[in-house]
């Protein structure tokens, strides 16, 4: 299940994707695939949550880190972190990977950098400010199909 972005931040991720591009760097500005937008991972899960979702929830981006071979901005707020625990708990606690004490909130900007990249790439946004807006919505992604549903 993932949160999508609100039109501003939306745009300032992309900004951020097209800027790590430009610099010669992995960047998700290149996955063209018409379900390719910035989100937030909730949880993965076969279930859906149940109840409705409490639209829109305030989220502030930044700082960029290294997570994994990945990079990303870190996503957070306390309404965020609230959202998580409640979808966490409706759909049974399946991932252990997004139990909110081992859930790492976040925005993906990059997959799969090679190690010698990270540096280089965290040099390209040291500058950026927190970003702050809203998620608006929320849908599935299917990774068989590659196919998104809103919720």
């Amino acid at each position: 299940m993932e949160l999508l972005l609100d039109p501003v931040l939306d745009d300032a991720v992309r900004a951020l994707w097209r800027r790590l591009h430009e610099a010669g760097l992995r960047s998700l500005a290149t996955h063209t695939h018409a379900t390719n937008r910035p989100h937030v991972t909730l949880t993965t899960s076969a279930e859906r949550p149940a109840g409705t979702l409490t639209l829109p929830v305030p989220v502030r981006l930044g700082p960029a880190r290294s997570l994994g071979r990945a990079l990303v901005l870190e996503a957070d707020s306390p309404a965020l972190r609230r959202l998580h625990a409640a979808v966490w708990q409706s759909i049974g606690g399946l991932n252990p990977l997004h139990a909110p004490d081992q859930w790492v909130p976040h925005v993906s900007l990059a997959l799969n950098v090679p190690a010698d990249h990270h540096e280089r790439a965290l040099d390209q946004l040291h500058d950026l400010p927190f970003l702050y807006g809203d998620s608006i919505a929320a849908r599935t992604y299917d990774t068989v199909t590659r196919t998104a549903e809103p919720l």
